[in-house]
């Protein structure tokens, strides 16, 4: 296997970590992007709170900038909130629940609690912080509330780089309350960044910051319709005058939609020219609305540092600065992730497909074995299935409910198999093939909401045979293929199926048995399945382990080995959580490594929902946590993700970001919680195989599996479908249409 490996490292271009040379951005000046924290690590602590920013400089990029939004109490002390509206994140109205109001801010009646109605006091010393996104956690909250006073130093005494944002100038005017006061006679030095969204304010105080000053002015758009206060137009239109805007500051802050568009259906559209017209006149522009939690466009696969990456380092031009909830992102997307698909390999953990690139096209699919090897994808893997006539095909597993679209076809053919699973379903083993090619496949979501996967490819490809399958990784010269086999004992007992000898029987029909070139790894959480392969030595037998462990005692794991060279885990057979944090760290990987079997953990997907608080909703994180655990390959619906994570300088000294992989309690030390059990020998040793029974429609065992035949037209297809099931399915299509 030494050789193989060697192999698949000069294929992948694994090599020696080195530093990465100094890379040449499209700025204004060709320095590096800005990270900019707004209200610190607002993402995970409550905005503007003391934890958030001393987070956000201690797992960000050197010289993040920290972001006050200010607001003022009725005696012109200044604080930082991210709005004006205490309400949401603050405990405002538990300390004062009669003291609502409403004022009008620019033109817009707003109802709730205001600074200017409490004394410095009562703001600093009775009302705290509280997460004011309720979709985010809240066990930080009740920091109190901070002014700028309190983050112009780090813990270290050292000076931060402060941005603070004047939001209402002519609002607090109105009261006898001065911002420009505030900042010219309070703060000293002055922050580095001042910005409004109020013309008026920033030409009001540019020419008091006297020309030693190094205050840098940004005007702050709002959303294209909304109105400026001073000039009564709209920042739709004030976009188109740079000329005018570059009179009184040096930069602009704009939201993400004004450089790269989406439309509504979460896409992508091509980029404006604001910020080449905007370095043409010499103005910095700086980008906002950044959030790993947020709907991401579909062109961004749930993958947060692609979008960064997006506005800093595309072929065209590249913004100063990004203003985010999630500061550690942006700096690993700004300061060690490497788009470059042929960079050197940094990790040498192996990329393995799940179902393809299943996060983007429907799992299974030729498309998605294509991009998944686009992706980088060191192994492509198949599951294979059995149609009721013995065609070998991939798909995820033998019920068809919710990766095609069974339901609107075969309704009338669901089962209840026990020994499969639970729910009903309808199963690929009562489908003849062509059955099975009336259907289409189906891009599976895991979530709910506005994280289900891209639906432009619902239904995008084919099925693909378990030939088709090897005859692709042939010849796209993959370093490796992952054949998965389940239900082999149901196969054989009871549908007269031998899925065994049709794998193995493939696999010698593709000439993958006597070669070395490219990985061959046969996954089963069947004992007797893995034996069945044992003679092979070219091939690498995986076992793959359905139950949560956390670790396994000397004699199992030696156990395994006599089955297996590597195994499968869940993440939770590594990282045990309490409360969605985490705990601890399991001894599955040491135990296994012991018994010199390497470990592969899955499955991974990108959606932040999928992550525990500790992994700060970014798929890199936890990658670069199983890699500090020292994973042997990661078994993913995104390859593209680990791929990049694989290139990447993130965990290479030197670098100007490295990826701070979790410790458990670091963050919040979760209640106790029992690990899952030691894995068992009974885990471990199953039956031997049954006989395969008779089956009228399969070839017989040893037979080789004729070419399946071509799909006839859904005319024909539909004659196998019951009364019943055409009215059911025909209801079906229809609310699926207008879903």
């Amino acid at each position: 296997m030494k050789k193989a490996f060697r192999a698949i490292e000069a294929e992948r271009n694994v090599g020696i970590p080195q530093p990465p040379p100094q890379k040449k951005w499209m700025t204004l000046n060709g320095v590096r992007p800005e990270v900019v924290a707004r209200g610190g690590y607002s993402g995970f602590f409550p905005d503007s709170s003391q934890p958030a920013y001393d987070f956000a400089l201690d797992g960000s990029i050197i010289g993040t900038i920290l972001y006050c939004n200010l607001h003022f109490t009725k005696d012109n002390d200044g604080f930082c909130i991210p709005q004006i509206n205490l309400q949401n994140a603050t405990n405002i109205d538990e300390f004062d629940p009669k003291g609502v109001k409403t004022y009008s801010v620019n033109g817009q009646q707003t109802r709730g609690w205001f600074g200017l109605d409490y004394p410095a006091n009562i703001i600093f010393e009775n009302i705290t912080l509280r997460q004011n996104l309720f979709t985010r956690q809240g066990v930080f909250d009740g920091s109190p509330i901070i002014g700028p006073f309190q983050i112009m130093e780090d813990r270290n005494g050292k000076p931060t780089r402060l941005w603070l944002n004047i939001e209402n100038d002519l609002f607090y005017k109105q009261y006898k309350i001065s911002a420009e006061s505030y900042v010219l006679q309070q703060l000293n030095p002055l922050p580095e960044f001042i910005s409004s969204p109020e013309i008026g304010f920033l030409k009001g105080i540019g020419p008091k910051l006297g020309k030693a000053a190094k205050t840098r002015l940004i005007f702050t758009f709002l959303e294209d319709k909304a109105v400026e206060p001073t000039t009564k137009t709209t920042y739709g239109s004030l976009v188109k005058n740079l000329g005018m805007i570059k009179s009184f500051a040096s930069g602009i802050l704009v939201p993400r939609e004004y450089v790269w568009p989406v439309d509504k259906a979460r896409f992508l559209q091509p980029p404006t020219t604001l910020v080449q017209d905007a370095h043409k006149q010499g103005l910095s522009l700086f980008v906002s609305g950044f959030a790993n939690d947020k709907y991401l466009s579909y062109n961004y696969s749930y993958d947060p540092a692609r979008e960064y990456l997006q506005f800093v380092d595309n072929s065209q031009f590249s913004v100063d600065g990004v203003l985010t909830d999630f500061p550690s992102t942006a700096s690993e997307a700004i300061g060690c992730l490497n788009q470059d698909k042929n960079a050197t390999r940094t990790v040498k953990a192996l990329i393995i497909s799940h179902n393809g690139a299943s996060g983007d096209l429907p799992g299974a699919s030729d498309l998605a074995y294509q991009k998944a090897i686009d992706d980088g994808a060191d192994i492509i893997d198949c599951s294979v299935q059995m149609s009721q006539d013995g065609v070998a095909f991939c798909s995820d597993r033998p019920d068809l409910m919710k990766t095609t679209n069974a339901p609107t076809l075969y309704i009338d053919r669901s089962t209840n198999i026990p020994e499969i699973q639970k729910a009903d379903g309808v199963f690929s083993f009562d489908l003849t093939w062509t059955d099975i090619q009336a259907l289409h496949p189906q891009i599976e979501s895991f979530f709910e909401g506005g994280l289900v996967r891209n639906p432009a490819n619902r239904n995008s490809g084919k099925f693909v045979t378990l030939s088709e399958f090897l005859e692709l990784a042939k010849t796209r010269a993959v370093p490796g293929v992952l054949i998965s086999i389940k239900n082999a004992p149901y196969l054989a007992s009871k549908k007269g199926l031998d899925i065994v000898d049709a794998v193995s029987s493939a696999l010698t029909n593709a000439s993958l048995d006597k070669q070395s070139l490219q990985r061959v790894l046969i996954q089963s959480d069947d004992s007797s399945v893995l034996l069945k392969f044992k003679d092979v030595p070219t091939y690498e037998r995986v076992f793959y382990l359905e139950p949560s462990i956390s670790g396994a005692p000397g004699q199992v794991a030696q156990e395994v080995k006599k089955y297996a060279d590597a195994v499968f885990v869940h993440r939770d057979a590594i990282m045990v959580a309490s409360d969605n944090f985490a705990f601890n760290f399991t001894k599955t990987i040491p135990a296994f490594h012991a018994a010199n079997i390497s470990v592969y953990v899955g499955v991974l997907k990108n959606e932040f929902e999928n992550f525990i608080f500790d992994y700060l909703s970014d798929p890199y994180v936890e990658i670069s946590t199983f890699y500090s655990q020292q994973v042997d390959g990661f078994v993913t619906d995104y390859p593209a993700t680990a791929n990049m994570f694989a290139r990447s300088s993130c965990t290479t000294k030197g670098s100007p970001y490295n990826i701070q992989a979790v410790q458990p309690g670091f963050l919040y030390e979760a209640q106790p919680v029992a690990e899952p059990p030691l894995l068992s020998a009974a885990d471990v040793v199953d039956p031997p195989l049954p006989a395969v029974a008779k089956n009228a429609t399969a070839p017989a065992s040893g037979t080789p599996v004729a070419a399946a035949p071509p799909p006839k037209s859904s005319s024909s297809s539909s004659l196998t479908v019951g009364t019943h099931g055409l009215l059911f399915g025909a209801i079906l299509a229809l609310m699926t249409i207008y879903a």
